[in-house]
């Protein structure tokens, strides 16, 4: 009976939204099965039913009401046909009282620090307390197409740019906004979900920099290590594996611009390849943290299969204010956070690892005395350690877009795929235009005249998108990136919910340079005209941009102009921290990312890259937490190593009487 009530919601069943409508689209043994619950009620359904209610309201506070209509009955749907399934990978439990001392302390769950939780909790002895200034994801943060709408909402930390004169011109006081995850999660909950590891000349020159163990077949076996291949195809090869806690996908859902795109990219002379293989240079579509059709957070990935492990802690809405460092003998020995508007202490044993990005780790640092000596005193910081590289070196992925409209209805236009029907079918089949990951289906990695063309190390990345600016009519998209209604309504107004697609071309390896961006616009001019696009009508979006009208349509100096108006960061802040050996001064972390100067500390995320990576920084930030806690574990598990269980221990006894002195 249930089997075949579940029918009715079958892709392409002209019945299956007349279910509380019309009785005789019912079988009659669905029909006496619904007949059944209206007069004895489904206590697992109700359960679902009430949680969806629950989920419905936490959707509802995270993103705000009236955004999407059809947001609660997607909400509701998804708990209602997903009412039967044991999940093994439940929310971890926050811990409302946690104890006064532990081995370890992660600061921050996001795409490091949860995986360098998971790997260090291996260890059953080892006692590991996680902090995390946000609460748990929910259910809309797992749908790929809405994640705009996690912006500069309560799983935001909400950062701008200082206002700028060069760039951002089109953004509410020229301050381009800088999202960041504050959730279980961090930012790979609120990402596009774009795997892409880099280039292999992106780690050997790591290594070359005096990194011993970062070339890229050293790297190479951890970005294996953590990954789960479902391209049965990429799987076989040896650049891929399976078996990981990372899940790795294609996407679900591609319009026609997706082949298209591809198409495209060999008209220009590019091969179409495995942009995580061997080679880097040519076009293909992306590949996605995702299971099942939805995102594949690591927190989802790395921390709720392993919510069992009683070694392993975690503590939400907990937000670390300071490193406790022994200004005597430099070593840290906990942190110091406020939970509930009540300002906490807890001791690390071992060590405090921080992974709490690119931003907040350096803040940390200085925050704790460990920075730039002059800066410090500056702020009236007693200096521990004289650091001058913390917070320096920081460096992003910046893009500009170019806009073209076609003529067929193939794009994703919100109002006209967000209704009843996609709702259904993203929660009962788990495909469908709501997997999209905001119509970003291709990627293309190409060299410009500034870079070596034999050499495979593109300098510009192209992100295809089948959703543009003006797709939701100037609602949401417009608010995450923070445009002014001014531009918006000269440039995009016009061409609202109108079927187009967008190239963003992305500079890979800024040096605070225009020139190269303003190829890249050129060349995304270029790479819209070819006969692969023009079938679909594919014509330029060509608004002069406000600010450029008194410049010659096109030109050099246009084109300057142009990429400064809409300029975007695409949200990959690194290398603030950088990993150096210790002849740089510069340097924040050794090649084990231990903090130069202060025992007992690391850092573990983006911002030990000595130097941004060619492509999204997702996946290599993975990388870095799983080599970072293997680190940890080499070190500190070798029986071998006798100073260092010496040090542990004198760690222990002073850490015990702190403990005594807190307690009294």
């Amino acid at each position: 009976m249930k089997s075949d009530w579940k029918n009715l919601f079958d892709e392409g069943s002209p019945s299956r939204l007349k279910f509380t409508q019309s009785k005789s689209a019912l079988s009659p043994d669905a029909l006496r099965y619904r007949e059944f619950l209206q007069v004895v009620g489904d206590p697992v359904r109700s359960a679902g039913l009430v949680n969806g209610r629950i989920a419905v309201k936490a959707g509802v506070a995270l993103i705000g009401a009236g955004k999407i209509a059809v947001l609660p009955f997607l909400i509701a749907a998804m708990t209602y046909f997903h009412y039967d399934q044991f999940d093994p990978e439940n929310r971890p439990v926050d811990r409302p009282d946690i104890d006064p001392m532990y081995d370890f302390i992660v600061v921050g769950s996001g795409s490091a620090g949860a995986v360098v939780a998971n790997r260090l909790t291996e260890i059953p002895n080892w006692k590991v307390l996680l902090l995390e200034a946000g609460g748990h994801e929910t259910e809309i943060t797992d749908v790929p197409i809405l994640s705009l709408y996690l912006h500069k909402s309560k799983v935001d930390w909400g950062y701008k740019t200082e206002p700028s004169d060069t760039a951002c011109q089109a953004m509410i006081e020229k301050r381009c906004s800088w999202t960041r995850g504050k959730v279980l999660g961090g930012s790979s909950v609120l990402n596009t979900m774009l795997y892409i590891r880099g280039n292999k000349r992106d780690f050997d020159r790591w290594a070359a920099y005096g990194n011993e163990g970062w070339s890229y077949d050293e790297v190479l076996p951890y970005f294996k290590k953590s990954q789960d291949q479902r391209n049965p195809y990429l799987s076989k090869n040896k650049y891929h594996s399976t078996g990981g806690y990372q899940t790795v996908q294609d996407a679900p859902y591609n319009t026609p611009l997706g082949v298209a795109f591809l198409e495209a990219g060999q008209e220009m002379g590019y091969d179409i390849r495995d942009i995580n293989g061997e080679k880097q240079t040519g076009f293909a579509l992306y590949q996605y943290t995702m299971r099942r059709g939805a995102r594949c957070s690591v927190a989802k990935s790395f921390l709720r299969p392993i919510r069992l492990r009683k070694n392993l802690h975690i503590s939400m809405y907990s937000h670390v204010t300071r490193i406790l460092i022994d200004p005597h003998s430099r070593r840290a020995y906990g942190v110091e956070y406020i939970r509930n508007g009540e300002k906490r202490t807890v001791l690390a044993k071992k060590e405090v690892i921080l992974s709490a990005g690119a931003i907040n780790s350096p803040q940390l640092l200085m925050l704790s005395g460990v920075g730039p000596k002059e800066h410090l005193q500056a702020k009236r910081i007693p200096v521990i350690h004289d650091s001058p590289g913390v917070g320096q070196n920081l460096q992003d992925h910046i893009a500009a877009v170019v806009t073209f409209l076609i003529d067929h209805p193939i794009s994703l236009v919100i109002n006209r795929l967000v209704n009843l029907n996609t709702a259904i079918r993203y929660a009962v089949k788990e495909d469908g235009p709501l997997t999209s990951s905001i119509g970003l289906e291709a990627v293309g990695f190409i060299p410009t005249k500034y870079a070596n063309r034999s050499d495979d190390w593109p300098d510009m990345e192209f992100m295809l998108t089948s959703a543009t600016t003006p797709a939701d009519g100037g609602t949401q998209v417009k608010k995450a990136h923070g445009l002014t209604d001014e531009f918006y309504k000269e440039v995009f107004e016009s061409i609202n919910y109108k079927d187009s697609f967008g190239v963003w071309a992305m500079m890979l390896r800024p040096k605070s340079r225009g020139e190269i961006l303003l190829r890249g616009a050129k060349a995304a001019v270029a790479y819209g005209q070819t006969e692969a696009l023009k079938r679909f009508g594919a014509r330029f979006h060509s608004v002069p941009l406000p600010n450029c009208k008194h410049l010659p349509p096109y030109t050099d100096e246009y084109w300057d102009c142009f990429i400064r108006q809409y300029t975007l960061s695409i949200y990959h802040y690194s290398c603030t921290a950088k990993m150096g050996p210790p002849s740089d001064p510069y340097a924040v972390v050794d090649p084990h990312l231990r903090v130069y100067g202060v025992a007992g500390l690391r850092v573990i995320d983006a911002s030990i890259m000595p130097f941004i990576t060619n492509g999204n920084i997702n996946a290599p930030t993975i990388m870095i937490g799983e080599k970072g806690g293997r680190s940890d574990k080499k070190l500190l598990v070798d029986p071998g190593d006798r100073e260092k269980k010496k040090e542990g221990r004198r760690c222990y006894i002073q850490c015990e009487n702190r403990k005594q002195s807190i307690q009294k």
